[in-house]
């Protein structure tokens, strides 16, 4: 998509520094961070959101190589061993203000167990 902000990222049109990447998805920091630790997982190709991902015949490949990184993300995010909550917002209603599917990975201080 030639106007989404996490492809133009993607593609390095928007400088941002990464935590991490690989051949399928990048992670970075969230400019507006939530936690401590708030930081962007972004499959490099463009799903709208997990409703997207889910219909898609290579959506569970993306999947499994979010699940492959993540370990190696909350590592270089200092989670390790720490704790996190991974969330991927789903549709305006959820709060998802960017559409192109990623995950906040969210960290640095106990978070309590209700998300609300």
């Amino acid at each position: 998509m030639d106007d989404c902000i996490f492809c133009r990222i993607v593609r390095g049109e928007i400088p941002s520094p990464r935590v991490y990447e690989d051949d399928d998805l990048i992670a970075i920091h969230d400019i507006h961070p939530a936690a401590p630790v708030h930081v962007l997982i972004v499959p490099k190709r463009h799903f709208r959101d997990l409703m997207d991902l889910g219909s898609d015949p290579e959506g569970p490949a993306v999947a499994a190589a979010v699940a492959r990184a993540l370990p190696l993300v909350a590592k270089a995010a200092g989670l390790s061993g720490r704790g996190f909550r991974l969330l991927s917002n789903c549709g305006a209603e959820a709060g998802q203000t960017v559409m192109h599917l990623h995950y906040h990975l969210l960290g640095g201080r106990p978070l309590g167990e209700k998300l609300l």
